[in-house]
């Protein structure tokens, strides 16, 4: 898969230590997957939530972070949409939240 973008990855990191080897892990997972679809995507990461809109919610660091992403399987490209805590993540609509540079 395409990923889109790493830096969002590396500045969340920056920030939250404890959070760069989970999602250098999910990186690597990801970017080597060749998903098909959603029920190929559990396959990987079975508490993965569809959220709406082609948008799903990984949990990173046991759950300690939440990333949203916009997936499009027919053309293999991932978009990070956000990254943040689990009360920073009840705040927004997973739904509908759109990437900010």
């Amino acid at each position: 898969m395409v990923i889109i973008s790493k830096a969002v990855l590396r500045d969340f990191a920056r920030a939250h230590a404890d959070a760069e080897t989970p999602l250098e892990d999910w990186y690597e997972l990801v970017k080597n997957a060749d998903w098909k679809n959603f029920n190929e995507m559990r396959n990987t990461f079975n508490s993965v939530d569809a959220v709406g809109n082609d948008r799903y919610a990984f949990n990173i660091k046991g759950n300690s972070y939440r990333l949203i992403a916009l997936i499009i399987f027919k053309i293999r490209t991932v978009f990070i949409l956000f990254i943040g805590s689990h009360a920073e993540y009840d705040k927004v609509d997973a739904a509908t939240v759109a990437f900010k540079k």
